[in-house]
């Protein structure tokens, strides 16, 4: 296993010294983020991030994420150009010593919230899902950190009705040609393609997710035989719905060699299904980090993983779920976990 932590550029509040400064910290997770969705990455840009994180004593192995344009989901437009990009960047992050890409095939949002601050009983805040606030709220008017901000109220209704014509299996076949596109190019340039699943995993607004269930991650897996194509699987996203058995798709998706990317948190799931994300501590949330990363260790997982979301505490601002001082906890927590099952492995 390779602990890693998302880091957003230059400007993050948090930095490459604050990050190298957590023990057993190996690189970042990170992306160009002044490139619009569907464009190719400049390769000098590229080239400069990777300067700056390897001075620091950092690797960049990990992109998360090449943003996958709407009209690639929707089959439309000019989606065949888009794969041609898709596919460009791929080679140049290749060269650039990137081996993991991570990306999501989620129509129009991508995480979903109905609050990024919800105070809890500790006195600290996190991000909450209460299904009662989202019902309420007007998806043509929302916006939230690492969503696409370009579209009028006009044009997000319109990608809305767009996505509820298409439909689920309409979904389904868009991501079947752009993964048999790509994974050629990804297979050549040995670098692995790890889908993120929808977050939270059922359908928002009414709009098709599909990446939501070990059925459907099943089909996933399905639509292409080579082992670069994979999963960045999510305890918070999976393991937020009751009808998922996260510690047991890990067991089986890690026994494949298919997860080429982990993302650990916790979440605390509600009476009704809504959830509030906690520290990484089991007893702060539902589910069991420690059953999570012994099914990781006992599959001999190799790959990288990164704390995700945490509170903010101490009186820390910034990114939402993206502070440095609770995904420090996290990274040291699960490093604790890890070295421990490493040294009572075989007793």
């Amino acid at each position: 296993m390779k602990m890693t932590f998302r880091w957003y550029g230059s400007d993050d509040p948090v930095t490459l010294d604050n990050i190298r400064q957590i023990p057993g910290m190996t690189g970042v997770v990170t992306a160009v983020y002044s490139v619009p969705a569907g464009e190719v990455w400049p390769t000098e840009e590229i080239d400069r991030m990777k300067k700056e994180v390897n001075d620091k004593g950092l690797e960049m192995e990990v992109i998360e994420s090449v943003p996958v344009h709407e009209d690639i989901k929707l089959g439309r437009g000019d989606y065949k150009r888009y794969i041609e990009n898709y596919k460009e960047n791929i080679r140049r992050l290749a060269k650039a010593g990137v081996k993991c890409i991570c990306y999501n095939f989620m129509p129009v949002f991508d995480w979903t919230r109905s609050r990024l601050d919800q105070p809890l009983p500790d006195g600290s805040n996190a991000l909450v899902y209460y299904k009662e606030d989202v019902d309420k709220m007007d998806p043509t008017k929302l916006a939230l950190p690492g969503w696409d901000a370009s579209y009028s109220t006009s044009e997000m209704s319109q990608l809305i009705d767009a996505y509820k014509t298409l439909g689920e299996e309409g979904l389904w076949k868009n991501l079947d040609h752009f993964i048999n596109e790509i994974l050629p190019v990804a297979a050549e340039c040995d670098v692995n393609m790890a889908i993120h699943p929808d977050d939270p995993p059922w359908p928002i607004f009414g709009i098709p997710r599909i990446i939501t269930t070990e059925e459907n991650i099943d089909r996933f897996l399905a639509l292409y035989d080579d082992v670069h194509h994979g999963l960045t699987l999510c305890s918070g996203s999976l393991g937020c719905a009751k009808f998922n058995d996260y510690a047991a798709m890990v067991r089986k998706y890690a026994g494949m060699g298919r997860i080429h990317f982990a993302h650990v948190r916790n979440v605390k799931i509600l009476d009704d299904g809504s959830f509030e994300e906690s520290a990484h501590y089991s007893p702060c949330g539902s589910l069991d980090i420690v059953e999570i990363l012994k099914a990781y260790h006992d599959a001999g997982f190799n790959g990288y993983l990164r704390p995700d979301h945490g509170r903010m505490i101490w009186g820390e601002t910034g990114k939402p779920g993206y502070g440095l001082y609770d995904r420090a906890l996290g990274a040291m927590y699960m490093t604790g976990i890890w070295e421990t099952l490493d040294k009572c492995k075989g007793e």
